[in-house]
C-alpha cells in the first residue's frame, strides 16, 4: 500500500512490481527513503535480514502517529489488506491464528502493461520470522505473466515519542528486474513509500476517530 497508485513491482514483499505501476502520485512526506543499501544499516528479524546478493533493494521508514497495537493489526491482519490498500485485489491467508513463523499467505494484485503484457500478480508469502510488537520478516515469489520476482522483505515497528517508526527493507531478484536494476529499484521505491503512506494514513484515522 492514499493518493494514486502506479503499481509495477511493489512489495510481497510490500506490493512490489505492483504498486509502482499503478502508481504512486503524493505520498506522506513523513515516508522517508533511507540512504543506498550497506550492511550494516540492513534491517533485520530475528537476526536475518534481506538477500544481500538481491541488486533490486530499497529501505524506506514512516512515524505513525498512532499507537502500536492499531498499526500492528493493520499490518498483520492480511484478509483485510484490500480495505485499505488500493492496489491489493485479494488476499487470503492458507493457515489460521495470529500471524506467526511459517504462517503463509496469497495475495494478488494488477500489473498494467509495461514491458511485459497487463497482468495480475499472484504472489505467496511465508513468514520466516515475527517478533510480536517488533519485527517480521516474510519470503516468497511473485508471478504473472511474462515475470517472476522473488522477494524478501523485513519490516520493523519501533515506539518512539511521537507514535511509531515503521521501517522496512526488500529485495527483488528474477531475470526480468536483473535486466533492468535501476527502474525496477525506482519502482519497488515507489511501492515501498506508497504501502508506508497508507498504512500511516489508515493507523492515523483509525486512532482519531476512536470514541475518548
Amino acid at each position: 500500500m492514499p493518493g494514486t497508485h502506479r503499481t509495477h513491482v511493489r512489495a510481497l514483499f510490500a506490493i512490489p512490481l505492483a504498486i509502482g505501476l499503478l502508481g504512486a502520485a503524493a505520498l506522506p512526506a513523513a515516508a522517508t527513503a533511507l540512504p543506498g543499501p550497506g550492511p550494516a544499516k540492513s534491517f533485520t528479524c530475528g537476526g536475518a535480514g534481506v538477500d544481500p546478493a538481491g541488486r533490486v533493494r530499497h529501505r524506506a521508514e514512516v512515524l505513525i502517529n498512532a499507537p502500536l497495537r492499531t498499526v500492528w493489526k493493520l499490518q498483520t491482519d492480511i484478509e483485510r489488506w484490500p480495505s485499505w490498500q488500493a492496489p491489493v485485489t485479494t488476499a487470503e491467508r492458507l493457515d489460521h491464528g495470529p500471524l506467526r513463523r511459517g504462517s503463509a499467505f496469497r495475495w494478488t494484485t494488477p500489473v498494467p502493461p509495461n514491458p511485459t503484457p497487463a497482468t495480475s500478480l499472484d504472489i505467496t508469502s511465508t513468514v520466516e520470522q515475527l517478533r510480536h510488537h517488533s519485527c517480521i520478516r516474510w519470503t516468497g515469489p511473485a508471478t504473472g505473466e511474462g515475470l517472476r520476482i522473488d522477494g524478501v522483505h523485513v519490516w520493523n515497528f519501533t515506539e518512539v515519542p511521537g507514535g511509531v517508526r515503521v521501517s522496512t527493507e526488500e529485495t527483488h531478484t528474477g531475470p526480468q528486474v536483473d535486466a533492468d536494476v535501476p527502474t525496477a529499484t525506482a519502482i519497488l521505491r515507489q511501492g515501498l513509500e506508497a504501502w508506508l503512506g497508507d498504512l500511516k494514513t489508515t493507523a492515523e484515522a483509525r486512532t482519531h476517530h476512536q470514541p475518548n
